[in-house]
């Protein structure tokens, strides 16, 4: 009984990663098939609209992040479409990665730590290691902004929603990368499972 208690949260959490990424996925693939941004877009809004709706119902919650990304994924992609501009979508990723960068070292100026607040009830860390993890997701989430700022102004909408994908497979291997730093610190590790990294942004 223990185990399957154990196993429903996992297979939980799975589904709700999996669904977070559909959006992206879905949006790339419309685009693909059809080449209209608009009817991809249309896509991208009820995928990020279920990935919410998902992880509400699995979960009964939505963590700050994922909801933060969700939400201003329908606000742009509905921008984009009432506009009639695809650059006001394209530049979702560089608001929402540049502003989490921000609010991480801005946290870390007035000696608070964002990332600790938001997950200190899931993860328990001392504060060097709680500094450290919030450095380097500050620094990743402004590279990635960086990043999507030059592919959207010098790429082709189809090679941009490539890259958006190959950005989330950087995203999850940068946070299996800080596996090895939250085990050393790891303070009460419930049994038998591994610390999860915080979730990426996007």
């Amino acid at each position: 009984m223990a185990a399957q208690n154990v196993t429903r949260p996992r297979n939980s959490s799975t589904l709700v990663h999996l669904a977070n990424a559909a959006p992206t996925i879905g949006f790339l693939a419309a685009l693909l098939i059809t080449h209209d941004f608009p009817k991809a877009s249309w896509v991208m809004i009820a995928l990020s609209a279920l990935a919410l709706s998902l992880s509400l119902i699995l979960e009964r919650r939505i963590a700050p992040i994922p909801a933060f990304s969700g939400a201003m994924a329908l606000v742009f992609g509905g921008l984009s479409i009432a506009l009639h501009r695809a650059d006001l979508l394209q530049m979702k990723m560089s608001i929402v990665d540049g502003a989490l960068g921000a609010a991480l070292f801005g946290g870390l100026v007035l000696r608070k730590n964002p990332l600790k607040l938001l997950l200190g009830g899931a993860m328990s860390l001392p504060d060097g290691a709680w500094r450290v993890l919030t450095i380097r997701y500050g620094l990743f989430f402004w590279a990635s902004a960086i990043a999507n700022e030059f592919v959207r102004r010098t790429q082709t909408a189809e090679v941009w929603a490539t890259f958006r994908v190959v950005a989330i497979i950087a995203a999850v291997l940068f946070g299996a990368a800080q596996f090895p730093l939250l085990r050393k610190h790891w303070r009460d590790p419930g049994p038998g499972e591994a610390p999860e990294p915080p979730e990426p942004g996007f």
